[in-house]
């Protein structure tokens, strides 16, 4: 009987794991999938917000998994930050978040891509190859929310494959990307909600934020990385009154300066 037992539970759990992956397949789980679309959706704008969507690390295998690292905080940072946009810019901007992989051509219609967990991702040879044309043909990749020296040595074997020739450079404050609109002279580091369990606002042992780069033969920025830190938290909670708006502003000062300077660099 107890063997039985465990084989129905085995079957549940089977079933379950199922219903999940046919739900969210390689799309990834996100958060609130089910918000309203807005009304000016399909407006014809000048940016679209885009989130890069690629193979998740497990253990080297490469697969893209029920959940998929590169849907945290999907859509509702994006939508927030979109918002946020519209507000503090003139950019028009369109309101509905846009998803993009590195095993077609689309994402070469997007000057600005956003990479989420980065610490987790896993790239073929293939997508290596794609996103080194992208970004060297004047695309911009800007990488978030992945702590810790774990996650940036698993964040580089895929970028050192994008790259083998050219260094991850630290970014200083005089940089022309953090004075593009906002004068971001002091660097803080911008945590996750993480911060209200552990009280501490790094993850794992990054405890020092990082702000890097890849720069092409100019010297223009390709690949913005904020090591350590977790923008995307500070873009969908900014509405929060838990959250500091301390660091609401700065992570929302970061991104737009980002997004202009893929426009205009």
């Amino acid at each position: 009987m107890r063997v039985r037992n465990w084989a129905v539970a085995g079957f549940v759990v089977f079933m379950l794991a199922s219903i999940m992956y046919a739900q969210f397949g390689r799309r990834g789980r996100g958060d609130e999938e089910d918000v309203p679309i807005p009304a000016d959706a399909n407006e014809a704008t000048e940016f679209v917000f885009t989130r890069l969507r690629y193979p998740s690390y497990r253990g080297g295998s490469g697969m893209w998994g029920v959940r998929g690292s590169w849907s945290t905080d999907y859509p509702s940072a994006d939508r927030h930050f979109m918002q946020g946009v519209r507000r503090l810019t003139r950019l028009h901007v369109r309101s509905l978040e846009n998803v993009v992989d590195l095993d077609g051509d689309e994402i070469f219609n997007y000057p600005f891509i956003y990479g989420v967990e980065v610490g987790h991702w896993d790239l073929t040879d293939a997508q290596c190859k794609k996103l080194r044309e992208y970004l060297l043909r004047g695309g911009f990749l800007m990488v978030d929310d992945f702590h810790g020296s774990f996650e940036w040595e698993v964040f580089l074997a895929s970028l050192s494959r994008v790259f083998p020739d050219r260094p991850v450079l630290d970014l200083d404050s005089k940089d022309h990307i953090f004075h593009v609109l906002y004068d971001i002279d002091q660097k803080v580091q911008v945590p996750g909600m993480v911060m209200f369990y552990t009280g501490r606002t790094y993850e794992q042992d990054g405890v020092d934020p990082k702000w890097a780069g890849v720069v092409d033969d100019k010297g223009r920025v390709m690949v913005g990385i904020c090591h350590n830190m977790d923008l995307g938290d500070s873009w969908e909670h900014a509405d929060l009154p838990r959250y500091p708006e301390k660091y609401t502003s700065l992570g929302y000062r970061i991104g737009i300066n980002y997004i202009i300077y893929s426009m205009t660099h």
